[in-house]
C-alpha cells in the first residue's frame, strides 16, 4: 500500500504538468519581432510588376554600360590592390619575424659558448700550445 501511495504522489505532479502544457497553444512572443519580421520582408521582397520592369531593363544577355564596366573595374582593382598590400604587410612581419628569432638564437648560442667556454673551431680561437 505504501508503495502506491509513493507512486502515485509523484506520478500526479507529472500529469498535472502535463494537462495544463496541453492547454498552452503557444510560446508568447513580443509584437515588436513580428513587424519588424514583416518590414524586413518588404524590404526583400518587391512586387512582381517591379520585378518584371528590372527585368525587362536590364536581360540577361544585354551589353553593360561604359560606366558599369568601369565602375566594376575600379572594384576589382581597389580589391586587388588591398589584398596586395596585406600580403606585403604579412610578408614584411614574417621577415622581421625570422630576423629576430635567428638574432635571438644567434644570442643566446653565444652567450652559452662563452659560459661554458665551447668556441667554433676557427682558427682564431685556437689555443697556442
Amino acid at each position: 500500500m505504501a508503495r502506491t501511495h509513493t507512486v502515485l504522489l509523484t506520478l500526479l505532479p507529472t500529469v498535472l504538468i502535463l494537462i495544463v502544457l496541453a492547454g498552452v497553444e503557444s510560446a508568447a512572443v513580443k509584437a515588436g519581432k513580428d513587424t519588424e519580421a514583416q518590414r524586413a520582408s518588404k524590404r526583400v521582397f518587391m512586387p512582381a510588376s517591379d520585378a518584371s520592369n528590372f527585368f525587362k531593363r536590364r536581360g540577361r544577355r544585354s551589353p553593360r554600360t561604359y560606366e558599369e564596366y568601369y565602375a566594376e573595374q575600379r572594384v576589382k582593382m581597389a580589391t586587388n590592390e588591398r589584398l596586395e598590400e596585406q600580403n606585403n604587410e604579412q610578408e614584411n612581419y614574417l621577415e622581421e619575424e625570422r630576423d629576430e628569432q635567428y638574432e635571438r638564437t644567434r644570442e643566446k648560442n653565444q652567450q652559452w659558448r662563452e659560459f661554458h667556454g665551447q668556441y667554433p673551431r676557427y682558427p682564431h680561437h685556437r689555443y697556442y700550445v
